[in-house]
């Protein structure tokens, strides 16, 4: 069952230029960072409040990050919304309907399995599902 908002992904050209614009903003005092082979991404991320900002970075020009800046600019890039069970949240939403871009979860940040649902089938929201893989 999707429980609440996890993250916001906010795709960037350059992590290391654009970190000091957010921290000046929310002034966070921890911040993760981490690269994700898997995506192609490296990723900086903190706390505002209950919900991470996950600034997201590609690490090179044909990974799906650097794609979708290249059509679309920097800027929101997805909305991720905690599961307390994935694989039946996927198979749910195939089952209704939703085009789906990833079948079964894959590794993320922060010890998370994801998948991501397609924006064609969500108004044109790129969203993604994530669980803890340690759960």
């Amino acid at each position: 069952m999707i429980e609440a908002i996890d993250h916001i992904g906010i795709a960037v050209k350059d992590l290391e230029a654009s970190l000091p614009l957010f921290q000046e903003i929310f002034q966070p005092t921890d911040i993760h960072r981490e690269t994700v082979a898997e995506q192609g991404v490296h990723i900086a991320s903190f706390k505002v409040g209950e919900v991470l900002l996950e600034l997201t970075a590609p690490t090179s020009d044909d990974c799906p990050i650097a794609k979708f800046i290249a059509k679309k600019g920097e800027g929101i890039h997805h909305i991720a919304f905690r599961s307390d069970g994935i694989g039946a949240d996927l198979q749910r939403l195939s089952d209704a309907g939703i085009r789906l871009v990833n079948e079964e979860p894959v590794d993320g940040a922060h010890d998370m399995k994801v998948a991501f649902m397609h924006p064609k089938s969500t108004n044109g929201v790129l969203m993604e599902l994530c669980q803890s893989a340690l759960s």
